[in-house]
């Protein structure tokens, strides 16, 4: 019980980010209003899709009408917390927070003219069988690398938000997107201990194109590390110091031209900011490696969103949906901070992502709604637009 007193409290504060309802969010939680333009005010409206729990691509209806009467569908209980960006796609992923979620990982086209988007399951239905261990649980978290390769963070846990089960063991499962087939499956179980809760998922290359991939053990206050080529493995344990709480460990990766690249990591909790080069995370190098940024402008805890790229990174602070930039090249001051969005009222970014039309993008949604269940039939209000700052009137 404890177990999963731990897991849905570290859930609710890795999407939430300590997001406090708002009374304009409350009214927007029961009307599940999408179409408000208190809630959409996005001056690119051409450019923002809403995804929804009800609106997911079927082979058939009859398929469709299997799944709603064996409680394999319920529309409401699905919600979209995490996407990448590849040409005019975006794959999405839909954790299994709750019964009925028939796919885990989709995929939506990103075209003009196609506001309401369908989901797609990808790269297949066969592969999104729950208790099926050759098949994705509940993945958590993706990444698209710079050779189209998609990695999902699949942790194996089902309807955490209810009676979380396990289903299977953690794993990374590897699609190339350029054919739909997975090339590799990497088993986590040996690197993971009781307390781990592995939340993030981020891909790094070595200057002599290596893949590594680093994934955010919260629970276990570690960052986990996989090398691809050389099928080795490592566990970074990060000192006490940098987790007040073991909440959420949000982790953003930067790179230089040159191909250096950086990892940053805060737990929600923490009053710092925190970094360590890929270089050292590759060979497993920890002790003496990491750096402290610096604290968290105003005393505020900050959400690390993501990152463009390059050298900057997204931010809002615990309780706001304003979003921020900070090119890490800079002191990690208020100063240095720049606002590039205004957030609304009704929805909390969840994801801050490079892609589409050389944007970046937001992934909006109201999950606070979600897990108090007050979405209503429609479900969660789900949003991906481009980052863009209003004129003041």
């Amino acid at each position: 019980m404890a177990t999963q007193l731990l897991l849905l409290l570290a859930l609710i504060s890795a999407v939430l980010g300590g997001y406090t309802p708002s009374s304009s969010a409350d009214e927007s939680g029961s009307s599940n209003s999408i179409g408000s333009s208190k809630c959409d005010k996005n001056p690119l409206s051409e450019l923002t899709f809403q995804l929804s729990g009800s609106s997911l691509h079927w082979p058939c209806e009859s398929t469709k009408n299997i799944y709603v009467q064996s409680g394999r569908y319920v529309p409401r209980n699905v919600i979209v917390t995490r996407a990448q960006l590849q040409k005019d796609a975006a794959f999405v992923v839909l954790p299994r927070y709750k019964q009925g979620v028939p796919f885990t990982l989709g995929k939506v086209n990103l075209k003009k003219g196609e506001c309401l988007t369908k989901i797609a399951p990808y790269p297949c239905w066969a592969i999104q069988e729950e208790g099926n261990c050759q098949a994705l649980q509940s993945v958590v978290d993706i990444a698209v690398d710079q050779n189209g390769l998609l990695w999902a963070l699949d942790v194996g846990i089902v309807n955490t938000l209810e009676q979380p089960i396990r289903r299977c063991g953690p794993k990374i499962v590897a699609i190339n997107t350029a054919n739909n087939k997975v090339v590799k499956s990497i088993d986590l179980s040996d690197l993971v201990t009781s307390e781990s809760r592995l939340q993030f998922i981020v891909v790094d290359y070595s200057k002599d194109n290596k893949p590594f991939v680093y994934v955010a053990d919260a629970g276990a206050r570690s960052i986990l590390v996989y090398d691809i080529t050389g099928n080795k493995s490592y566990r970074i344990v990060l000192p006490k110091a940098t987790a007040p709480t073991s909440d959420v460990l949000y982790v953003a990766l930067t790179s230089k031209p040159d191909g250096t690249s950086t990892l940053f990591f805060s737990y929600l909790s923490s009053p710092r900011l925190y970094s360590i080069k890929g270089e050292y995370l590759r060979v497993g190098q920890g002790a003496g490696s990491i750096i402290d940024v610096g604290p968290k402008p105003y005393g505020k805890q900050a959400v690390l969103l993501g990152a463009d790229g390059g050298t900057s990174l997204f931010f809002r602070y615990k309780g706001e949906n304003d979003i921020y930039l900070w090119d890490s090249e800079t002191c990690f001051k208020a100063a240095n901070l720049q606002e590039v969005q205004r957030g609304g009222d009704c929805r909390l970014s969840t994801q801050v992502l490079p892609g589409h039309k050389r944007f970046m993008w937001a992934l909006e949604s109201n999950f606070h709604d979600f897990i108090s269940d007050r979405t209503g039939c429609n479900g969660a209000s789900i949003v991906l637009h481009p980052v863009v700052k209003e004129c003041d009137d």
